[in-house]
């Protein structure tokens, strides 16, 4: 905690003088000012005056708890940071003081260990709130007409094409990732068509086992195979005068690829088992994140379907390379989120942008909407620092995991980390560093090697730290060709 400012004071609440005293001790060497009190109600009227950046509260205080002292700081100042402590970490208090809005709940007897740890963290991000430049949404959700956002030039250039085939009756393939909103463009292009007024229909064409899609899209008759009990209208017959969307039509099975190429092709078709000649009147709007001219090599996809489809292509770019439309994405989901939970409305801090604007989003807006989603439902502020989105926190393995940290230290240091996102940024230093190498040896033997260098090359200690036995140490070492290791303990 050598680098916390002197200018950052912590009021430590607890009801034994002794305990008060070695807190004291230990926050002053760490250069914060350092207030401590014995009684809650005391407590809470010094935390108005001073208005200190952190409060440590014991859970048993008087007249009243810890918990109430909490909930009264926080109601007095909601982005308030609050540690809670006590010697009974109890399923119900933990839940209760992280309900409330605590920043952490500590055990006492592993105050030792952790507290320096967590307090230095609690203070970055007070300060780090301290600094933040909230930045205000441009627009309220009720503002957006539609669920399609976006300024960037390239989503300009597709609003353009929207606009474009919207009066038409061509069918129109949108290509593009996955979750880059290929469906929001299907349902845009039908809100501005003549047939808004009729239904919009959307099938997922891998999600339907082949033997059913047929009878999903095109009905059955009664007894047309085992289970038909009754006679089925298909989506052409519900759909009609209004608009079908056909997602991942890449996974459409062949035999229902034909049939689809005759309604394209003479607007009608027969319910499966049925001789009688249907018309419908159907748009069709397809998507796809497969690359369908490599499909059409491959024999998977009809050939003259995809020219059928492919009368208007619309694509989608990825939303890492639209970077720029990400503030404008993040404010709507956190009106939407505000508006569906009824909560305030949560902004973010100009830094939190520029983490996300640096991240990829492999999973493009919909991850990005996850993202914010888990956001406020964790978030303990008004404002989204970067500590409060999952993405964008560790940038190489040696961040996730610190092994030069001091063992006492390491355990409280990597809950900061989910599981999940250790491996996500395990994979991205990966990718960045030794992209042509899998991602287990690779861990094996820099973890091997660092283990190796933190503990001088004594075999005890790095087997320790790596949590393995001195033998499977040793064949380890000689399989991956480390030397200059020493077997001593001492």
């Amino acid at each position: 905690m050598s680098s916390t400012p002197i200018d950052q004071t912590v009021l430590v609440v607890d009801s034994e003088t002794d305990f008060l005293d070695w807190a004291r001790q230990q926050l002053k060497a760490s250069g914060v000012r350092v207030i401590t009190e014995t009684n809650s109600a005391n407590a809470f009227k010094i935390f108005c005056l001073e208005k200190p950046d952190l409060v440590i509260a014991e859970m048993h205080l008087r007249p009243s708890g810890g918990l109430d002292l909490l909930a009264k700081i926080r109601a007095e100042s909601p982005n308030a940071m609050v540690i809670i402590m006590s010697a009974y970490g109890t399923t119900q208090a933990v839940i209760e003081s992280m309900k409330l809005g605590a920043f952490d709940f500590l055990r006492r007897e592993s105050l030792p260990f952790t507290m320096k740890v967590v307090v230095d963290t609690a203070l970055k991000a007070a300060a780090e709130l301290r600094s933040a430049a909230p930045v205000k949404p441009a627009l309220t959700v009720e503002q957006y007409h539609d669920d399609i956002v976006g300024q960037s030039e390239a989503m300009q250039s597709v609003f353009k094409m929207v606009g474009r085939v919207a009066m038409s009756d061509a069918p129109v393939l949108v290509t593009g990732e996955s979750g880059c909103g290929k469906e929001l463009v299907a349902r845009a292009i039908h809100n501005y068509s003549e047939r808004n007024k009729k239904p919009l229909i959307a099938i997922n064409c891998a999600a339907i086992p082949e033997n059913l899609l047929e009878s999903e899209l095109f009905g059955h008759e009664k007894g047309s195979f085992t289970g038909a009990a009754t006679q089925r209208i298909g989506r052409f017959e519900q759909c009609n005068g209004g608009t079908l969307f056909l997602d991942e039509i890449g996974e459409m099975p062949l035999p229902v690829q034909s049939k689809l190429l005759r309604v394209l092709q003479e607007g009608e078709f027969s319910r499966v088992g049925g001789n009688a000649t249907l018309k419908s009147n159907v748009r069709i709007v397809a998507a796809t994140n497969r690359n369908l001219e490599e499909a059409i090599t491959k024999k998977e996809f009809r050939e003259d379907l995809y020219y059928r489809l492919n009368v208007v292509g619309i694509h989608l770019p990825p939303l890492r390379a639209r970077s720029e439309d990400i503030p404008l994405l993040a404010e709507y989901f956190l009106s939407r989120i505000a508006q569906k939970q009824h909560r305030p409305l949560l902004q973010l801090s100009g830094e939190s942008i520029k983490v996300m604007q640096a991240y990829p989003w492999p999973g493009n807006v919909r991850e990005l909407q996850n993202t914010l989603q888990r956001a406020c439902v964790l978030a303990t502020n008004d404002v989204l620092l970067p500590k409060d989105l999952p993405l964008g926190q560790a940038t190489s393995a040696s961040e996730v995991i610190d092994l030069s940290a001091a063992p006492e230290t390491q355990g409280s240091a990597l809950t900061e980390l989910t599981v999940e996102e250790a491996a996500r940024s395990l994979f991205e230093a990966l990718t960045r560093e030794n992209g042509d190498r899998e991602l287990l040896p690779w861990i094996e033997e820099d973890f091997t090697r660092r283990a190796m260098e933190l503990s001088n090359n004594n075999q005890v200690k790095s087997s320790k730290l790596l949590g393995i036995t001195r033998a499977t140490l040793r064949k380890r070492l000689e399989r991956l060709g480390i030397r200059g290791a020493s077997s001593s303990g001492e």
